[in-house]
Formats: C-alpha cells, sequence, structure tokens
C-alpha cells in the first residue's frame, strides 16, 4: 500500500519478500522516529544500523538507494540522506491551527486525524493543547475529522427563524424546483439579482445604391457590321 509505505509480505516470497520486507520495517522506522520529533534525515548505513539491518547483500542495498527509497511517496530524498514525507509537514499546534484555518477559509472541509498524527511531531500534545480551538468530527467508518472551530461564526439564531427553516423541505428538490417555489413566495432568485445586460443596438444596413452597371464590350472592331436588336420586342420579327 504505497499510501502508507507499507507491504502485504503475504502476497510476496522467497527474496522479494524479504527485500520489501526490510523496505517496509525501514518505512515504518522511519515514520516513528518522525512523530517523536526527529525529523532530521539519514544516511542509509545510519537507516539500516538503527533498523538491525546491517547485514543485507550489496544487491539489497543498491535496490534500496535507486529504487526502492526514492520511489516510495513516503520518503524524500535530502543532500543523500533520507526523510520520512508525510502528507502534511507541520512542526507544532501554531502549523496545525494555521492549516486548519487555510482549509476553512478554502472550503476544503476538515483534515483525517491520522494525517495530522503522521506530520506532527508529538501530535495528541499539541491538539489537547489547542483545545476549543478545533473540533472532532466522526465519520461513518469511525475515522475522526480535525475542523477549525471559528468562533466568529458562532452566534445565536432566533428560534422562531430556526422553526420556519426546518419547515421548508428541500431534500427533493433541484435548483429549477426551488427557484419556480421563490417566484411563488414573491422573492426573487439570486440570479435575477444581478445587472441586466442591455442588447447591443443594431444598425440597419443601407440599401445599395441603383447606379447603373456598365459593361464592357471586347468587339469594337465591328461596329457598323453588328445591328442593334434591344428595341425589338419578343415574338415579333
Amino acid at each position: 500500500d504505497h499510501s502508507n509505505g507499507s507491504f502485504n509480505l503475504k502476497a510476496l516470497s522467497g527474496g522479494s519478500g524479504y527485500k520489501f520486507g526490510v523496505l517496509a520495517k525501514i518505512v515504518n522506522y522511519m515514520k516513528t522516529r518522525h512523530q517523536r520529533g526527529d525529523t532530521h534525515p539519514l544516511t542509509l548505513e545510519e537507516i539500516l544500523d538503527e533498523t538491525q539491518h546491517l547485514d543485507i547483500g550489496l544487491k539489497q542495498k543498491q535496490w534500496l538507494m535507486s529504487e526502492a527509497l526514492v520511489n516510495n511517496p513516503k520518503i524524500e530524498v535530502v543532500d543523500g540522506k533520507y526523510a520520512f514525507k508525510p502528507k502534511y509537514n507541520l512542526k507544532d499546534k501554531k502549523a496545525l491551527l494555521r492549516l486548519l484555518d487555510k482549509h476553512d477559509q478554502r472550503g476544503l472541509g476538515g483534515i483525517l486525524l491520522e494525517d495530522i498524527e503522521e506530520g506532527l511531531p508529538n501530535a495528541q500534545k499539541a491538539i489537547k493543547a489547542l483545545g476549543d480551538q478545533i473540533i472532532f468530527v466522526n465519520r461513518p467508518d469511525k475515522k475522526k475529522i480535525l475542523f477549525y472551530n471559528d468562533k466568529s461564526c458562532q452566534f445565536t439564531v432566533d428560534e422562531e427563524f430556526q422553526k420556519l427553516w426546518r419547515s421548508i423541505p428541500v431534500d427533493s428538490m433541484d435548483e429549477e424546483k426551488i427557484e419556480e417555489y421563490l417566484k411563488r413566495q414573491g422573492i426573487s432568485s439570486m440570479q435575477d439579482a444581478g445587472p441586466k445586460k442591455i442588447a447591443p443596438i443594431q444598425r440597419r444596413k443601407k440599401p445599395a445604391s441603383q447606379k447603373k452597371r456598365r459593361f464592357k464590350t471586347h468587339n469594337d472592331h465591328l461596329a457598323g457590321v453588328l445591328k442593334d436588336y434591344s428595341d425589338v420586342v419578343p415574338g415579333k420579327q
């Protein structure tokens, strides 16, 4: 699963299973150390030493350096060393609050708690310190979402207005039906409130001039030979 850097070892066997097992352990270790605040990058030798894999072969090391670690979405290369790459790289509670506020202002909603815990060292301590500045919402799949608690949106709504709001069901109505309902109630829709466009004035085309068309003749050398029949009425000779 490239989303969290883990792998299904049951689907692999032999040398491949061992290689991917080492990779999974490395990625999980880098994630754990990032979550506890150790965010500085490590060399491959340092990683293998801390994960107790110094005995792996040269081919496995080459595979980790040239393919596995550089292409893993949860690992980034920094000056030849390796560091964990969370979805949201957060330093402290202030960075978390700014991120949640930014999402709220852009209409992006909340952020998964697991994504916050992945990228924020000592996440639970920071979340607890923020108190009521954030809100938790449980999804149907039981995953928790964090939202910015914008206190400027907290105001008291008159109870009569709340009853009126709830008395008009619009669950099964599309935009056209809602607009039609508003018109019946004598309420103009928002799209009618904008400035009206003035149709451009169409200018009448001037009739073409009735000048006589002149034709150039090409038989001047036959003048006096040809006869003019322009005055002869058809049918008479």
